[in-house]
């Protein structure tokens, strides 16, 4: 996998090599010519899939992070390019590679008790070592280890068997072996120089062949990472795509083709990506490829919410294991797959097939929907047990998704729709309630609430954003940025039950390089004026207290931050507005 997003965009923005021209291939005239309809047919099951497990395996989980006595830092697939061993040292690795304790039946049997519905395994990964048996190079496993069998054949006859769809990663462009093949992924040995172009030719090209007709139905070929990938280099490997007709490819093969699937990787999105097909990859502790001392697992709870928060924003999840040399999946791994697996049993219903939520935010939870049925993730149990769903249909039924027969009392008006629900949450990690509705949704603005003290939290992710620029942002606490157009401007609907003055707060960040900025945050006919000053970085931030606001009676108000100087290159990167009452 990347490194992280500086490196790939330094990979994306590399000067361009000049190849040899190419014509048009038939893949690229197949791709123009599929009708929606076609497109639709050829995706319809990884849509209904939802969930699947990504597999890397290989070399790596030899030295399992440690290389002469030291930790590398880093995911441990890499510890070839972050300690710069040289290649012939590392390729002496392979004797030491003997998974005997392998069983791809046994990993096949675990992806689809955790709720699983395809696969995607490492082929060659960017250490150049092909985890299958090659003709176009004795650096794989069945030459080079005393192994000498097939896994990849192996596993895809028990995802045949089982009933899994499979697919390979292949990494076409980083290959810290082959001579060529590290063209721009990084040079410490000089056995790795070469020709690219050339590289592509001989290991990529009769290697991909390879992984795409001798192992049966493929459902998906991954590439990583497009380094150095040109249109004409990127053009040498899509014809291979007709010998698998109907497979879904990503967008890391290079030179200008998006793929059929965004991959963003160790975050969700905060909206998705709404016209396009994606994937959210994730693993389960720090790392990838196997390293003996991760020892940082997500819980099961995290997994399982990660997993509802992208399927209610349109994505699958492909969730990631990293079996040691012996080939055992590590034992935490296995644990949380059967807890999801678990959940799946009794939830599936709510996340297989289902498309986004029709809400832009759900103070409790995320939605799911499918066949004129809301399935509405419940994390955050209401105190009171009234669920508020702010939307304007009528509803026919409510129920626990584990409990049909029983219904809820719904009410609905023009000002939404409350659901009655039991006292005490049935699932502390989700809780599914099922929303049976006449017609398509027709969502309401939703208002943020005071909390229990007064106060109210207008956050980034619940902005309204009203420009051509400013976007939301970031992975894990998510900010307005992009801001570069001082008429871009943002909005709450704020809804006040317990009215008072209130002092208000800016949580922002701004590059040394750019403050100065001045702005209002406006509400009922008053203004709060701030100014922005120079933080650390765009990612370094600080509350700042910009004036008081006073609002006499209850109701829903709407609250706006507007620019009104913009001397630098972006306002901010504005993470929340806070409205705390006074005592």
């Amino acid at each position: 996998m990347r490194t992280h997003m500086a490196i790939v965009a330094a990979f994306c923005a590399a000067a361009a090599f000049q190849a040899e021209a190419q014509t048009v291939t038939d893949e690229e005239q197949q791709m123009a010519s599929e009708t929606k309809d076609q497109r639709d047919a050829r995706m319809a099951w990884w849509r209904e899939a939802r969930f699947g497990m990504f597999i890397h395996w290989g070399l790596y989980a030899v030295p399992a992070g440690t290389w002469n006595g030291e930790q590398i830092p880093g995911i441990g697939e890499w510890i070839m390019h972050r300690a710069e061993i040289p290649a012939k040292d590392y390729a002496a690795l392979a004797e030491q590679f003997h998974p005997v304790q392998y069983d791809a039946d046994a990993w096949v049997r675990l992806a689809k008790e955790a709720g699983m519905k395809y696969i995607v395994i490492t082929s060659k990964h960017h250490d150049g070592f092909a985890m299958f048996c090659s003709e176009a190079s004795t650096y794989d496993i069945c030459d080079a280890t005393p192994f000498k069998r097939d896994p990849l054949k192996e596993l895809a006859a028990a995802c045949q068997e089982h009933g899994i769809k499979l697919g390979f990663y292949y990494s076409q462009a980083q290959d810290w072996h082959h001579p060529g093949g590290a063209a721009a992924g990084g040079h410490w040995d000089r056995a790795q120089e070469g020709d690219m172009t050339q590289y592509i030719r001989t290991i990529a090209v009769p290697q991909v062949r390879e992984i795409l007709s001798n192992y049966g139905p493929i459902a998906i070929l991954w590439w990583d990472t497009p380094v150095d990938m040109t249109k004409e280099r990127a053009e040498i490997l899509l014809p291979l795509l007709d010998l698998q007709p109907g497979i879904i490819t990503n967008n890391r093969l290079g030179g200008g083709y998006e793929g059929d699937t965004e991959t963003p990787e160790q975050f969700v999105p905060p909206t998705g990506y709404p016209e396009r097909d994606w994937e959210t990859c994730m693993t389960i502790n720090d790392t990838w490829g196997y390293k003996s001392y991760d020892n940082n697992w997500k819980s099961t709870e995290t997994l399982i919410r990660h997993l509802v928060d992208i399927a209610s924003k349109g994505g699958n999840f492909l969730l990631n294991v990293g079996p040691t040399a012996k080939g055992l999946i590590p034992e935490p791994s296995i644990e949380r797959l059967k807890e999801i697996g678990q959940w799946m049993k009794v939830n599936g219903e709510a996340i297989y097939g289902t498309s986004a939520s029709p809400f832009r935010r759900l103070a409790w939870g995320r939605c799911t929907q499918k066949d004129g049925r809301l399935y509405l993730h419940v994390f955050e149990w209401p105190q009171d047990g009234t669920l508020r769903v702010p939307m304007k249909n009528a509803v026919t039924r409510a129920y626990l998704l584990t409990d049909a027969s029983t219904p809820l009392p719904v009410v609905s008006s023009g000002d939404g729709t409350t659901i009655e629900a039991p006292a005490m949450a049935p699932d502390p990690i989700a809780t599914v309630v099922v929303v049976e509705v006449e017609g398509a949704v027709e969502a309401l603005p939703v208002s943020i609430e005071q909390d229990t003290e007064g106060a109210a939290v207008l956050s980034a992710t619940d902005a309204e954003i009203v420009g051509s620029r400013a976007r939301l942002e970031g992975h894990q606490e998510l900010n307005i940025g992009f801001w570069t157009d001082a008429a871009d401007y943002v909005t709450w609907n704020l809804l006040i039950v317990r009215p008072g003055t209130f002092r208000v707060d800016v949580e922002y960040a701004c590059d040394p390089g750019s403050p100065g900025s001045t702005y209002a945050v406006a509400v009922d006919g008053q203004e709060a004026a701030g100014e922005v000053r120079a933080t650390a970085g765009w990612q370094d931030y600080r509350k700042e207290r910009v004036g008081r606001l006073h609002i006499d009676t209850p109701g829903t108000y709407t609250v706006t931050l507007k620019p009104t100087r913009k001397p630098g290159a972006a306002v901010m990167n504005l993470r929340s507005v806070t409205l705390q009452p006074e005592s």
